[in-house]
């Protein structure tokens, strides 16, 4: 299966933060960090406390969020369930 989502990602977008915006906002704590491919939103995955990447999924219908870890290239698309990596694309922005 292929994501049917290709053309909604941006991998020039820069992050938003360098850090889960809503955990920063609220001294949240986070374990791991993906960034939105639609508008470069960083938030916390689903193993962290606030959930805050599936939030942003659900609130903007934005469908494909990419690792923020550093050394992780993978990205996921939420309507098709599938995780999945590219080639021929920038090296995957990180948080420090």
């Amino acid at each position: 299966m292929d994501c049917t989502h290709l053309a909604t990602i941006d991998v020039t977008l820069p992050p938003g933060t360098d850090g889960c915006e809503e955990c920063l906002a609220t001294g949240g704590r986070w374990v791991h960090l993906r960034m939105c491919q639609g508008c470069g939103h960083v938030g916390c995955c689903d193993n962290s406390p606030g959930r805050h990447a599936t939030g942003h999924h659900t609130a903007t219908r934005h469908p494909v969020i990419r690792s923020f870890e550093p050394g992780e290239e993978w990205f996921w698309c939420y309507p098709d369930a599938l995780a999945f990596e590219l080639d021929d694309v920038p090296p995957a922005p990180s948080h420090s």
